[in-house]
């Protein structure tokens, strides 16, 4: 495997950017002779009579952007702060290039950790702070002088290497703070909700230059955060973690197509979730469905299934918002459709999502691009309306 087009070419996903020559793809975790860098093998953290971490197996592989994501107390930053060194695990291993790094202390692993907080050294320059890790290590001073001027070239950040961290702006302290984690060429990074700081357009800006710089540099990032969005943007991978164990592994496209259980499919973007039994599979353009019955009703849709499920079994459709169509009248060849009325309209400028209650009084969302200025649009409040989907647009899901 050609590592260097993996860097130069890969995306967040599975998927390759275009780059004008062949289409490569990075997905070493789908290689069975592909060595992960970090392992984690049936860790568990205990605090008292609570468990952070319960039984985690995880592999992640050199060069990889991997987020860990989950709502607070989920166990995502204690699994990074043993993998860091700063907590011990209860039990269960955590290899870093195959070598066990339960018992090596935090200082002596090939490893550095970006905070929140940033943690900058107030009295110091903008180049005294990336600096610092350097002077440490004793190296010669013309090393440390180019190494510094590197990080300042890397993150943009040339023109304010004299100044001092509290005339700078937030994401500028962002930048010294990583540009002072990769200084000394550490295997892997470790990232803790580096951007919660920052407002939602700077956000979204930094987002994309973590991952030019993971990108230019390859080194390994792992990032822990609750934002969903930031997490599908940057990553390459995405474990999702519950209650202290892993709910699915998978990258951002799958993570969001096809999620394996109910928990995931809410957490990951917005769903409609509507409760059923399953019936019976059934063969559909060459592709197997499964046959999902509403009750208090004849209702009866056709949906891809995440994992096998007997027939009369209780689950749940899980269907995106987007993928449902809004029309005044039934479509003659709709697979899946619901009639219902306008109960709400929900207008961001750019989309708008319809609020359609159902007989049962049931709310269903669907969303589509505002095409059309407002004053032109054909559905509105009251009016009696189908939602209508694809097979493929909805998954079953048991549990």
């Amino acid at each position: 495997m050609n590592q260097q087009a993996q860097v130069s070419d890969r995306q967040p996903g599975p998927a390759a950017r275009p780059s004008g020559g062949p289409t490569k793809v990075f997905a070493p975790w789908t290689e069975a002779d592909a060595k992960p860098l970090v392992e984690f093998v049936d860790v568990r953290k205990v605090f008292g009579d609570f468990t952070a971490v319960n039984g985690v197996s995880l592999k992640i592989y050199p060069r990889e952007f991997f987020a860990l994501l989950g709502p607070s107390g989920c166990g995502k930053t204690t699994l990074l702060r043993m993998l860091a060194g700063f907590e011990t695990p209860t039990s269960g291993k955590i290899l870093l290039d195959g070598q066990d790094i339960s018992g090596i202390p935090a200082n002596r692993r090939p490893i550095n950790m970006m905070f929140q907080s940033y943690a900058l050294f107030p009295h110091l320059s903008v180049a005294a702070n990336i600096a610092f890790g350097l002077k440490r290590s004793a190296l010669p001073r013309q090393e440390i002088a180019g190494r510094t001027e590197e990080m300042l070239q890397l993150v943009q950040m040339t023109q304010f290497a004299h100044r001092k961290p509290h005339q700078l702006s937030g994401g500028q302290r962002q930048r010294v703070a990583l540009a002072r984690a990769l200084a000394k060429n550490p295997k892997l990074l470790l990232l803790d909700e580096p951007l919660g700081a920052l407002d939602a357009k700077l956000r979204e800006q930094t987002q994309f230059e973590l991952m030019n710089i993971q990108e230019k540099l390859g080194t390994t990032f792992v990032i822990v955060t609750h934002d969903q969005e930031e997490a599908m943007t940057v990553s390459s991978r995405i474990g999702l973690m519950s209650h202290g164990s892993l709910a699915q592994v998978a990258t951002p496209p799958q993570i969001y197509e096809n999620p394996v259980s109910r928990f995931v499919a809410d957490f990951i973007g917005d769903v409609n979730i509507i409760e059923g039994k399953s019936g019976g599979v059934i063969a559909r353009d060459g592709e197997e469905f499964v046959e999902f019955h509403r009750p208090g009703d004849e209702s009866v849709f056709v949906a891809r299934a995440s994992e096998p499920v007997a027939p009369q079994t209780d689950c749940c459709l899980a269907v995106r918002p987007e993928k449902i169509a809004v029309t005044r009248e039934k479509p003659a060849d709709a697979a899946n459709a619901l009639t219902g009325h306008v109960h709400d309209i929900a207008y961001v400028g750019n989309l708008s999502t319809y609020h359609v209650r159902l007989a049962d009084g049931s709310i269903v969302k669907a969303q589509e691009a505002n095409r059309r200025r407002i004053a032109n649009r054909e559905i509105t409040w009251e009016d009696e309306v189908w939602l209508s989907w694809t097979p493929g647009a909805g998954v079953v899901l048991a549990r």
